[in-house]
């Protein structure tokens, strides 16, 4: 018997990637990540709904799921090669993370600043050995276990901290959004010695540095 429910749901992914499609973006390895990865397994329940819609989903704690979008330009930017070592800062859900570990990210080290996303994240992402998701502060000048060949940042700042540049690799490459007078952009350091390149428009938080007080 045909899984009517399965089918729908295929069909649901396809029309996702579509609209991606639509909008410019062309990674076929992005895409494909995109529709393998159900972005509503990570979306809260009450939005789920939502989920294959271009836009961001609230999270608890005053953060929020990125717009699809903005995340596959970003993945795109990043270039991730198979078995790369990957630092993420701001895990939120963990959708991003598992897009990561579809792409062939060797190993992902996930910062996120509130206990309770960071909680949600590790139970969801348990089956991704690839995966470790840490409490901290991705702006802290003291990283854990520096030499990443990526660095995906779910946030913006005004300038690359210095400690970003020395966790990367020789040839590594950054991917966040970059602060100015004319609005918040997506950014690329080719590598850890070059200056940022800013690129498209994008709706992204601003970083905000310490731990969380709330949980």
């Amino acid at each position: 018997m045909i899984d009517l429910g399965s089918l729908e749901e295929a069909a649901g992914n396809a029309a996702f990637v579509m609209a991606l499609r639509g909008r410019g973006l062309r990674d076929t390895a992005v895409l494909r990540a995109m529709e393998q990865v159900p972005r509503d397994a990570f979306a809260p329940p009450q939005h789920r709904e939502h989920a294959r819609r271009d836009i961001a989903l609230p999270l608890p704690c005053g953060a929020s799921m990125t717009a699809p979008s903005t995340v596959a330009l970003m993945l795109t930017l990043l270039r991730l090669e198979s078995g790369q070592r990957v630092l993420e800062i701001g895990t939120g859900s963990g959708y991003v993370t598992a897009l990561l570990v579809q792409l062939g990210a060797g190993a992902v080290l996930s910062l996120e600043r509130y206990t309770s996303l960071a909680g949600a994240a590790t139970r969801r992402l348990a089956a991704l050995s690839e995966v470790h998701v840490v409490r901290a502060d991705g702006l802290a000048p003291e990283l854990p276990d520096g030499g990443f060949d990526r660095i995906l940042v779910h946030g913006s700042v005004a300038a690359i901290p210095p400690h970003w540049r020395a966790a990367l690799e020789p040839g590594g490459r950054l991917v966040t959004g970059l602060n100015s007078a004319g609005g918040c952009r997506v950014a690329v350091l080719a590598t850890p010695e070059a200056e940022p390149e800013p690129g498209a428009p994008a709706r992204l938080p601003r970083l905000v540095p310490g731990m969380a007080q709330l949980l």
